[in-house]
């Protein structure tokens, strides 16, 4: 049994490893933009897309000194997965990068969510930079070659490094109602550790849902990592507070915001001198034997010479370098003789009252609060400004950051089908996954499932199961069909008893049958013979 089961997990293994499925091929397929998106890039063309336009603004205060110099190709990574698959590569390191392209349609924030998706990998890693995306503002003078950092974006989404600091940027500008003004609102950074994204030299998918509700989600790798709202979780907050300090409230002169103070009835005592000194010399300290104040430590050295070169006018008067002392080699010193220093005993520092607790604290002082002439309410931050075009515009330390696969849309199942086309194709399914796509074509595979996993538990379960006739070993009658014959019990008996009259009876049904049948047959042969 135990060999055939082996052989049985071996065939079903080898199934698994060497007949391919639909999802498990080792051949890039190209995927078509879907319909309904706004926008869908997979760069899997040899060259830039003409509907990418390279930046030409140029420096401010600079004519002819183009501002972005970072150069873009299209090209397979570095650690390929997928013959044929590509992405568009940010190629110089410490250059600056701007790259552009226009949404196949505008998207407005009505009723419907924003699902912004695309793909990033760190091939060399990343000391300091970015590779976030930005959805630019849809306007009538939007000029792709013009794009640059002063350009209108709605929407900036992605990953951020710089230091030890790893960031997963989501911001968005605000339209100040009242005044017309456009002011940045910052998500609130995932708690989540995100190191392992910038430095394993993989790809990720970072993913953005924006719901008409006021509510988003950010995801990465179709796993998410942080949820909040519009309302509640930017920084500043979008809607600002009702009151504010009152900007020409002043404190009072004669408030007191002191918790404590020194104790006015104390004073220094007389016998305390301040001017004592820390350390003293030691008055038990005595010279050594054999030391010798009259010889220097150091003397001039007479077989020094001064370098031929050297003029008494222009670098002054030459000075021999300076030896140890002849004189001093076999003595306890040279030199004038100092006691060390020694701990005050009369040393007690400065003075300085016990501290109380005040009696006249009126506590911590604060303006008064006055109605905000800023506030506004905005129930709807939702409805952000159209976007025109995504862009990239990005400084890194460190090159050959690809993107790939960006998708703008406005349906949660276009992008998941997007993501399974895209993303999926590069994902090693895992065990139970490959066992369900291997019974797509091959139905028969359900039957060797059935056997190799349905009959060890089976067997496991008769023959690890407890036989509950033998009961517990601690007990008594606890025994093994190999141990000596047992007396019975008086339990044992009386049951043994029952049962035996019971059997009487029910046997006295078919004695009573037979005896009829005999009686029957005796008064057939008496009629016989009459």
């Amino acid at each position: 049994m135990v060999s055939l089961q082996g052989k049985t997990l071996t065939a079903l293994f080898f199934c698994l490893t060497f007949i391919p499925t639909e999802e498990n091929q080792n051949v890039y397929r190209s995927v078509s933009a879907p319909a309904q998106a706004h926008f869908a890039e997979t760069f899997d063309t040899d060259s830039l897309d003409r509907r990418w336009v390279m930046s030409r603004a140029l420096k401010e205060g600079e004519d002819d000194i183009h501002k972005y110099d970072g150069e873009w190709v299209i090209e397979e990574p570095r650690n390929q997965v997928l013959p044929g698959n590509k992405g568009l590569v940010l190629k110089s390191p410490g250059h600056h990068h701007a790259i552009s392209a226009y949404l196949r349609t505008a998207y407005h924030f009505r009723d419907k969510p924003l699902c912004l998706q695309y793909e990033v990998d760190f091939q060399k890693g990343i000391d300091c930079g970015g590779a976030y995306i930005k959805l630019l503002t849809y306007t009538d003078n939007l000029r792709l070659s013009q794009f640059s950092d002063g350009t209108p974006y709605t929407i900036m989404f992605g990953p951020d490094k710089c230091g030890t600091t790893y960031k997963v940027h989501f911001i968005f500008r605000h339209r100040n109602p009242r005044t017309g003004a456009y002011e940045e609102k910052h998500a609130q950074q995932p708690e989540a550790d995100l190191s392992e994204y910038f430095t394993d030299r993989k790809p990720h998918l970072y993913t953005l849902n924006l719901f008409p509700d006021n509510t988003f989600e950010i995801l990465i790798d179709q796993t998410l990592v942080k949820k909040g709202s519009l309302l509640e979780d930017m920084d500043p907050p979008v809607v600002p507070p009702h009151e504010i300090e009152d900007p020409k409230d002043r404190k009072p002169n004669d408030w007191d915001d002191r918790s404590h103070i020194s104790d006015p009835t104390v004073t220094k005592p007389h016998d305390w001198d301040e001017d004592a000194p820390r350390l003293i010399d030691d008055p038990t300290a005595q010279r050594p034997a054999g030391w010798i104040e009259e010889e220097e430590p150091f003397v001039p050295d007479p077989e020094a010479q001064p370098p031929h070169d050297w003029s008494v006018e222009m670098d002054g008067e030459w000075e021999p370098p300076l030896i140890d002392n002849p004189a001093c080699a076999e003595a306890a010193g040279c030199g004038p003789w100092k006691p060390p220093l020694a701990p005050n005993p009369a040393y007690k520092g400065k003075w300085k009252a016990p501290v109380i607790e005040n009696p006249n604290y009126q506590g911590k002082w604060q303006p008064r609060m006055i109605p905000n002439p800023a506030y506004f309410e905005d129930p709807q931050p939702f409805r952000m400004s159209p976007v025109g075009a995504v862009g990239f515009e990005l400084w890194s330390l460190t090159g050959d950051v690809l993107f790939d696969n960006i998708l703008v849309c406005d349906d949660l199942e276009t992008a998941k089908r997007w993501t399974v086309d895209t993303w999926g194709q590069r994902q090693t399914p895992g065990v139970i996954q490959r066992l369900l796509f291997a019974t797509a074509k091959r139905p028969w595979l359900w039957g060797v499932y059935v056997f190799s996993v349905g009959l060890p538990i089976v067997l496991f379960i008769s023959f690890m199961w407890p036989d509950k006739r033998f009961g517990p070993a601690g007990e008594d009658y606890y025994y093994k069909k190999s141990d000596e014959p047992q007396p019975d019990s008086p339990q044992d008996s009386e049951s043994q008893a029952t049962l035996n009259d019971y059997g009487s009876k029910v046997r006295t049904g078919p004695r009573k049958r037979e005896t009829r049948k005999a009686q029957k047959k005796s008064d057939l042969e008496l009629k016989v013979s009459d």
